[in-house]
């Protein structure tokens, strides 16, 4: 009988990260700011990649982790907006970035998210990637669900922390064909339909 591998021999078969990740993840710990789990940063790469996702959208920038993940596997001219209200925190992503050489296609908002969303200015986003206050998630799908293109994916990370609400509006919207994995606290993820 074949036993199961584990996450960590699991997390051994996969190519290393980018040695910013790894950077990022230790300098996030080290400083007590969250990030999201590897193995999210890894999903999130493969959806950008099977996407060609050139136009993404994250709420939640912190240090810049998931944006990173998300920023080496889009296409070259591609362009990630991210916000983030805590302007310390971005300025530590945008080292990074700048590291990197992603920083001519990040542009990082420092304001509060769901003030500036409301006018944003972009459409047809390929991926909106939410990792901020899970209070806040109702208000987030109402309204990034009309910024994404048609087969566009809303993300939201850490959903089972989320209002109970939240997370029946989510898997019942009807401009969605979602659905919810146990990652990480629950990452839901939803395809716009209509």
């Amino acid at each position: 009988m074949t036993m199961k591998p584990s996450a960590h021999d699991l997390d051994a078969m996969h190519s290393a990260p980018h040695p910013l990740l790894l950077e990022l993840e230790q300098h996030g710990r080290t400083d007590g700011v969250p990030v999201v789990s590897r193995e999210s940063g890894r999903l999130l790469s493969t959806l950008v990649t099977a996407m060609q996702a050139s136009r993404i959208l994250e709420v939640g920038t912190a240090y810049g982790y998931a944006t990173l993940w998300m920023a080496l596997a889009q296409p070259r001219m591609g362009r990630i907006w991210t916000v983030d209200s805590d302007a310390s925190r971005t300025d530590v992503a945008r080292s990074y970035f700048h590291r990197a050489g992603e920083d001519d296609f990040i542009e990082v908002f420092n304001t509060p998210a769901l003030e500036l969303l409301e006018n944003f200015p972009h459409r047809n986003l390929d991926i909106a990637f939410v990792a901020a206050n899970e209070g806040e998630y109702r208000a987030y799908l109402e309204l990034l669900i009309p910024m994404l293109k048609l087969s566009g994916l809303l993300i939201f990370d850490h959903a089972l922390r989320a209002p109970r609400d939240f997370n029946e509006a989510f898997l019942r919207h009807p401009d969605l064909d979602a659905t919810m994995l146990g990652l990480d606290d629950g990452i839901a993820i939803g395809a716009r339909r209509k």
